[in-house]
């Protein structure tokens, strides 16, 4: 009676093992399995690589002319030849993340957008994936996404050439501590941005801003007490910077929210195509005179800002609890 107890235990141990390694019969499920994804990491990026080689000759091309003759007639055109280098560019990515890595975004709440608008898009910020589902909602439905820039990095190799030439909007921002040294530069920063955002007054444009400044993660949260569930605390000074320099120029707010349902919002995941489904839900919001203001030199308007900043925030942390 043992010897067959004993057998059968003995075959019942070889059948949850791999006869090959002597690894344990999970793992033999496992291993293949994270291959197939690195696999697939390695062509979605490999994909990306490619199509963006594609586009950096036409951009740079356009980007020169437009740089050696900085003249209205000749700009106009160029700008316009980069804006669809760059939205091309980003359509075959959407190609890849959605046809290849089959994500499917799933939206809820306004639809309807005007691709001659001007938008400031705030949303929440949990992983790089933002930025790519962003462009994939977006992308041929209002104008380009944009991002401010710190002046600084203007100076990186290729990359800085591409976002002056896509007109990105740099911004030049001193400290309080270089400020008390230099007192006759104070407000010179937003009067640098301001001339640069010049141009968005006659040309339609869509400036993306994420409010809490940095990634979330449990972490930060704790770090800063956040009095929010599932979101950082807000930092109004980046979205106030942009009504300070760009004015009335904004005539619609965009506001998003973005969840991962499955709780993964790891990038490599993402391209690996281990992360298949995403929600955002949009809220258009009309800029009204009250949200226009010099947020660094008027106390009354900085204190009604960060008041209009926190109930955003609150009724986006309550929105997330239903998502």
């Amino acid at each position: 009676m043992s010897n067959k107890n004993s057998a059968a235990g003995k075959k019942k141990r070889l059948g949850s093992m791999n006869l090959t390694t002597g690894a344990p019969a999970t793992e033999r499920v496992i291993k293949p399995k994270k291959t197939f994804h690195n696999i697939t990491g390695f062509i979605s990026v490999s994909l990306i690589l490619i199509n963006t080689l594609v586009g950096y000759t036409p951009l740079l091309a356009a980007g020169l002319i437009k740089w050696i003759l900085p003249f209205r007639f000749v700009t106009v055109p160029c700008t316009w030849i980069l804006t669809q280098v760059a939205t091309n560019w980003l359509s075959v990515n959407n190609l890849v993340f959605g046809g290849f890595l089959g994500v499917k975004v799933k939206t809820s709440g306004d639809s309807v957008f005007d691709r001659k608008g001007w938008y400031l898009v705030l949303s929440n910020h949990q992983s790089w994936i933002d930025i790519v589902i962003l462009q994939k909602v977006f992308n041929r439905r209002i104008p380009l996404l944009k991002f401010f820039i710190k002046q600084e990095l203007i100076r990186v190799p290729l990359l800085g050439f591409a976002w002056w030439a896509l007109d990105f909007p740099f911004m030049k921002r001193y400290t309080s501590d270089f400020l008390e040294k230099n007192p006759h530069l104070k407000g010179k920063d937003i009067e640098i941005t301001r001339k640069a955002c010049e141009k968005f007054k006659t040309l339609p444009v869509s400036v993306m801003n994420f409010v809490e400044g940095t990634r979330f993660s449990e972490i930060k949260h704790k770090r800063q007490n956040s009095p929010y569930k599932h979101l950082l605390k807000p930092k109004a000074g980046g979205t106030g910077f942009v009504f300070s320099a760009m004015g009335s120029s904004i005539k619609k707010i965009l506001n998003v929210t973005i969840v991962y349902p499955k709780g993964d919002f790891d990038f490599w995941n993402f391209l690996c195509g281990m992360i298949k489904e995403v929600d955002v839900h949009i809220e258009t919001i009309d800029v009204t005179p009250d949200l226009i203001g010099d947020y660094e030199n008027d106390p009354v308007y900085k204190a009604h800002f960060q008041k209009w900043i926190n109930k955003l925030w609150d009724e986006k942390d309550k929105l997330l609890d239903t998502m």
